[in-house]
Parts: C-alpha cells; sequence; structure tokens
C-alpha cells in the first residue's frame, strides 16, 4: 500500500477495450492513483489517443505489449487485468509470481468461480492457475467487502451478476423468498459483448431488434448459483435468461420471486434496511421501478419491488451501467478498498442525463 501522500501506481492490462476505456475514464481524476503502464497487444506502440480520442488531453503512458513485461521493475501498486476470458490466469500468475506485493483486480470471469471443476465444466479448459483461485475473493464489495479490504486477489464480478446478486442475496440470506423460485429475465447494452469486431454485432444486425441469447446455458449461471448458493446455505439452481438491446450502455434486470411468509412490502423493508447506508445501492420507494437511463455513467444500482397481481409474488427490478457498477466501476471500488482509499473516491459521478 502506498504511502498516506504518495500517489499509488496503477496498471492496466487490456486497456483498448470498452472496460479498458471506462476504467482510464474514471482513474484519470482520481486524486491517489497514478497510470504508469497500459497494455494492448494488437494496438501495441500505439498512443492512447490514437485508440480513444477522448484521452487526448491527457498525458498517458503509451500503449505496450503485455508479453515480455519486467512486473518487478513496474513497480505497480495494482493492476486491473481487463483481457479476454481464458487469458487473464496465466497473465496475473506471471505478474503476481514476479511482483507479489502487487494486487490485482480481474475484470475477466477466470478468477469468479471457486470450484475448478465447474469452472471447467462452463468455460470447457481447465484452470491454469489453481493456486491463486485458492486467494481469490470475489469482489461483490456491498456483500464481501472485509474480504476484498485484506485481498491480494480480486475477481470483479460479471455486470449481469452484479444486477440480479445486489437485490437477490439479502433476501435469500434473510430467507424471505423462496430459493426454488428465482427467475431473473436480463438486458443489456451492446459494450457487454465487448469491442472484438463481430458480424453479428453490426449495426444493422442489431439495431431495430431484441433478442435472448444463451438460453438455457449462459456462463454468468454458474456464478449466480455459487452466490446464490452461499447466500441461502443451501444449493439454489437460478432461471435467467439474457437479452440483447440495441443501446450502448446499461443493465435491466427483472426479477420474479415468490415470498416465504413474506409479502412484497416485506421484500422491500429487508433491501431498504441492507442498503441504507451504502454509498453505491439506491433502493426505490415501493412500487416504483428503475430505468437504465437513470444510472447512466454512474456506479449506481437502483433497485424497485412492486407486488405481483398473484399473492405472496413480487416483481424486483434493478438497473445498472454494465461498463460501471457492472464492469470498471466496481472494479476501481474494489481497489480503493484494497488500497485503503475512502471507497467512494474517484466514483461520486451523477448519472448521466439525457
Amino acid at each position: 500500500m502506498p504511502a498516506n501522500d504518495k500517489k499509488a501506481k496503477i496498471g492496466v492490462l487490456g486497456a483498448s477495450g470498452y472496460t479498458g476505456a471506462e476504467l482510464l475514464r474514471l482513474l484519470i481524476p482520481h486524486p491517489k492513483v497514478e497510470i504508469v503502464l497500459l497494455t494492448a497487444d494488437r494496438r501495441a506502440g500505439k498512443t492512447v489517443a490514437d485508440v480513444f480520442p477522448q484521452f487526448a488531453p491527457y498525458d498517458l503512458p503509451a500503449l505496450r505489449s503485455i508479453d515480455g513485461a519486467d512486473w518487478k521493475a513496474a513497480g505497480l501498486d495494482l493492476a486491473f487485468c481487463a483481457l479476454p476470458h481464458g487469458t487473464t490466469q496465466k497473465a496475473i500468475a506471471a505478474l503476481l509470481g514476479a511482483a507479489p506485493a502487487t494486487k490485482a483486480v480481474d475484470l475477466s470471469a477466470d478468477f469468479r468461480l471457486a470450484d475448478l471443476a465447474a469452472y471447467e465444466r462452463w468455460y470447457g479448459h481447465a484452470h491454469a492457475a489453481p493456486e491463486l483461485q485458492k486467494e481469490a475473493v470475489y469482489g461483490l464489495t456491498e456483500i464481501y467487502r472485509h474480504k476484498v479490504k485484506a485481498a491480494r486477489l480480486v475477481a470483479n464480478p460479471g455486470c449481469y451478476t452484479t444486477c440480479a446478486q445486489l437485490p437477490l442475496i439479502p433476501l435469500l440470506k434473510a430467507k424471505a423468498i423462496d430459493p426454488d423460485e428465482i427467475v431473473v429475465d436480463a438486458k443489456s447494452g451492446m459494450t457487454g459483448a465487448g469491442r472484438a469486431a463481430k458480424e453479428e454485432m453490426l449495426f444493422s444486425e442489431v439495431s431495430e431488434g431484441f433478442h435472448a441469447y444463451g438460453v438455457g446455458h449462459h456462463r454468468h449461471m454458474a456464478e449466480l448459483d455459487q452466490e446464490f448458493s452461499l447466500a441461502a446455505g443451501r444449493e439454489v439452481i437460478v432461471s435467467f435468461t439474457p437479452h440483447l438491446t440495441p443501446m450502448n450502455r446499461g443493465i435491466l434486470s427483472t426479477i420474479y420471486v415468490r415470498g416465504l411468509k413474506a409479502q412484497p412490502q416485506d421484500l422491500h423493508a429487508v433491501l431498504l434496511k441492507c442498503y441504507a447506508k451504502e454509498p453505491f445501492v439506491h433502493v426505490l420507494p415501493f412500487g416504483t421501478v428503475p430505468q437504465t437511463r437513470h444510472v447512466r455513467g454512474s456506479n449506481m444500482t437502483f433497485i424497485g419491488v412492486a407486488a405481483d397481481r398473484i399473492a405472496g409474488r413480487a416483481i424486483i427490478c434493478s438497473a445498472l451501467d454494465n461498463l460501471t457498477k457492472g464492469a470498471s466501476g466496481q472494479a476501481v471500488q474494489n481497489m480503493n478498498v484494497m488500497l485503503g482509499y475512502p471507497e467512494t473516491t474517484g466514483l461520486e459521478q451523477v448519472a448521466l442525463f439525457p
């Protein structure tokens, strides 16, 4: 941890993607950090302004390849890893092996699943850093803050999973809902699919349309099952369907639950009490539901609870920005906790509207 009067030296591995750009947007004005290393293999040798012109006014290091990086000489206090799934385990193993005092926040899915067999089953290959997995802390900050504080390696949660877990984990812990009757119907903006060129992501392929994908078998199901089972103290298998919508940012989850001797107003009361002092989770008045535009560009999650017309059932809506609270904002939030800074530092942006 840097001394109080010194800025932390920060690296961003995989800085040319959407989450990398969002990290830069949040870290440039952050008063406690200095960006000293940026990697982007396909764009190595270019300036950040070549890739993201919005960063032209800022003095940032040139993009370089991660291959052959001298991690010990880099002297990083913390590295954000925004590399593709399946490539991060070896990269972080090399980093922490050469510079064990460095901390890391991984934005991929490579360290989210504690069960190595489950990881192999869902991702199709063996885990490449099983010893590191043992120390990785799941970084849903509001739930695991005390563990994040002491962690060297934090696995940042997925965007869909964050949007579903924040409203549901307190209810499962309170045994207020039936764990066997949870349906998560989620919609995400296009940036959730990443920045790589893909035919199915062309404008003419996705505009004026709306579709489900990963139906019945999406990798985030394993992450949801893991965390919901821990919260409930028993196995939970959730029904989850993601959808792609033609907008840039945002996730809206519509969640259907059945109360266990609890009315919808009681579920609302549980969430209101749980998040009363949380800076980045806001529970709306009962019967009010959020919209993605209410959280765009911010690190906020908005949660609303409404009664279903079927007695005993409730509809919960949660919204967040998939690039901010769903990825890079939560990563910076975790960094603040890991480095001993006030948790809200650099993250107090009000949502953009319109």
